[in-house]
Parts: structure tokens; C-alpha cells; sequence
């Protein structure tokens, strides 16, 4: 969209009262037009391809067509940005919300709660609205195919006692095809640090889990890092994550570049304590943190990676990294899982 153009939007969700209440919203602001609506899943799909709109707006329980079909569909013939506007409070929905981020959606907004203060939600929803719009989204076709998952390492081979892998926008999707490229079990522990609006990041370790072989959980305070070999543990949302005397720390410290947990926060107290023995990864995401991190990890010997531009959805927090001289190497998605594999056999040498 050029400077000063209208940001045109168009809203599937299958409520008659929630679907005009989002319009009403939407088209209250001078810079939007909300040129179509769409009361099932197949209307989406079918709107969509004839109208080109710059940005959907997406229920997920939808009849005829699910919310999680037409977004897979529509990524995959007419790539578009989309935001999730859905329910935190049903189970399945919100399964499915992460099935939808992992297929191309770009972000998520929960309904407008009962408690919500006067026009709060309202204003959430048109800044979320004209920031997906700019995203640059590319054709995003789901593999049904049956996992390939290299076997298991050695663990008395591996020299690495720690992977790490932070990202943002774009990131569960982003996250389960770097897992699927790594062996099952890893021999060391791994964290990841997904940036995502609460309330959708309590059940992000569960969904996680059910994506790939590896068993994934979320982090708890004060529990050791030598215990948690085979296992990927996520960052809980709302505090940092840190590793600290051999312990993960869950802090309440302030947010770093508006984000806790943030990315830097944990790649940071990584390099502190594992130096050379750690491997990291920096995907997709909007904005500068995990950059500075990345960067103390490779000036501490450890095997530092950023994800490449063409991959990216959103090139942001890997393009900081790149630019600092933080990644030891920038590579395709495809490439990333393998490429921790490798490096958990290294000491923080370079990769083979």
C-alpha cells in the first residue's frame, strides 16, 4: 500500500452481531474501508480471490469452510495478511488459532472481552488491523506429509549443553518446521521464546507438543537445566526467561523492547552461562529483539544462526541480527533444524 492509502479489510466471521460490531469498528476509522464481509468460510475464500483486499480479519468457527480451512486455502492461492480475531476461552478454538498462525496467519486478537475498557478493545483492533496490512506475506503451502524426523543423537557425543531459539511474528509456524528438523529426543535441552498476545500463550507448549515427536513443555521457575535433556520447554507468557547458576529463572524484571518475555533477555543470560556450548536461532519477527543476545552468544563461542529475508514473514529481528554480525550463519527455514542438529555436536565451532 502506497503512503496515505486506505487500508482495505474485509471481515469473515459467522455472528451476525459480532460481525457488524467489527465493521462498525473498522469502518470508524478514516483510513479503513471495509469493502466485504463474510458470514462462513467458503464466502472468505470466494471474496477474498475476487476482491484482493489488503487485510482479513478471521473467526476460526465458522460453518460450511472453518476459519483454519480458508486460512490454508487462501495462503496457499491468494497469499494474504490475515489477523485471527477469535476466542481465547474455547479449547479447540484456540488449537485451532495456532494451526492458523502456523499456516500463514499473521497475528491474533482475542474477542472483545465482557470487562474491556471503554473503546480499549476498539483501538487494539484497528492497530492490529493496519499493522498486519503492511506485512508482506508469501505463498504458504502446509506439508501433510508424514514427519521427517532425523533419528536420535548420540548423547554422549554432544558437546552443546544448550539450543535456543527465539522468534515473533510469523514464529509458531516458523518453530514447529525447526523442530521437525531436529532429532527426537535432542540430547540437550532446548528453550524457545515465541512473542504472542495473552491471552493465547498459556497453551502454547501443548499445541507444540502435539506438532512433532519431541515432548514440549512450559518452563518452571527454578528447575535445573540438567534436568531437562530431551525435553523443549517454552517461555511462559508475561515473565522472562533466564538461565542462571545452572537454574531457569522466570523473573518479573521490565520488558525489553516492549516484550516479556523477550528474546535478548534469554539469549543474554544463555551466553553468560553456557558460552561456547550453546546453539542459537533467530526467526521471524517484527522489530530489533533477540539481536543484541544473538550477538553475546557468538562473541561467547557459541553457534549463532538467523533465519534468511525469503523465509521470513516478517524480516525484522533476524535482519537486526544479521546487520550487528550476530548470525555465524543466515539460512532458509528448511535449513535451520538441521543445522542445530549439527551444531549440538560441535563446541561452538563453526558448522560443518
Amino acid at each position: 500500500m502506497g503512503a496515505g492509502a486506505m487500508t482495505r479489510v474485509l471481515v469473515a466471521e459467522d455472528s451476525v452481531t459480532v460481525r457488524k460490531r467489527l465493521c462498525e469498528v473498522l469502518a470508524g476509522d478514516p483510513a479503513i474501508e471495509v469493502v466485504g464481509e463474510a458470514a462462513n468460510g467458503k464466502e472468505a475464500v470466494a471474496l477474498c480471490q475476487a476482491l484482493r483486499p489488503d487485510v482479513m480479519t478471521m473467526d476460526m468457527m465458522m460453518p460450511l469452510m472453518s476459519g483454519l480451512s480458508a486460512t490454508e486455502y487462501i495462503m496457499a492461492h491468494c497469499p494474504t495478511p490475515i489477523l485471527v480475531v477469535s476466542s481465547s476461552t474455547n479449547r479447540g478454538e484456540l488449537f485451532k488459532t495456532y494451526d492458523a498462525l502456523a499456516a500463514g496467519a499473521v497475528d491474533v486478537l482475542d474477542k472483545a472481552p465482557a470487562d474491556a475498557a471503554e473503546g480499549a478493545w476498539e483501538q487494539q483492533l484497528v492497530t492490529l488491523v493496519k499493522r498486519v496490512a503492511r506485512i508482506r506475506v508469501i505463498t504458504h503451502l502446509r506439508a501433510r506429509q508424514a514427519d521427517r524426523v532425523p533419528r536420535a543423537a548420540d548423547p554422549g557425543r554432544a558437546a552443546c549443553r544448550l539450543v535456543v531459539l527465539g522468534a515473533s511474528t510469523g514464529g509458531p509456524g516458523a518453530i514447529v518446521d525447526v523442530l521437525r528438523g531436529l532429532p527426537a529426543p535432542l540430547p540437550v535441552p532446548m528453550l524457545v521464546l515465541l512473542h504472542i498476545n495473552e491471552p493465547f500463550g498459556t497453551a502454547f507448549a501443548e499445541w507444540l507438543d502435539a506438532q512433532t515427536p519431541h515432548r514440549v513443555r512450559c518452563a518452571r521457575d527454578g528447575e535445573p537445566l540438567a534436568g531437562l535433556a530431551g525435553q523443549i520447554v517454552t517461555a511462559p507468557p508475561g515473565r522472562h526467561l533466564v538461565v542462571s547458576a545452572g537454574v531457569l529463572r522466570l523473573t518479573q524484571e521490565p520488558p525489553r523492547h516492549s516484550c516479556r518475555p523477550s528474546v535478548d533477555r534469554l539469549f543474554e543470560s544463555v551466553a553468560a552461562e553456557c558460552g561456547a556450548a550453546a546453539a542459537a536461532g533467530l526467526l521471524t519477527g517484527m522489530g530489533r529483539d533477540g539481536a543484541a543476545g544473538l550477538l553475546q552468544i557468538r562473541q561467547a563461542g557459541g553457534v549463532t544462526i538467523a533465519q534468511d529475508e525469503a523465509s521470513s514473514v516478517v524480516y525484522g529481528m533476524p535482519r537486526e541480527a544479521a546487520l550487528l554480525g550476530a548470525a555465524g550463519q543466515v539460512l532458509p527455514l528448511a535449513e535451520i533444524g538441521p543445522a542445530l542438529a549439527r551444531a549440538v555436536h560441535t563446541l561452538g565451532g563453526p558448522l560443518p
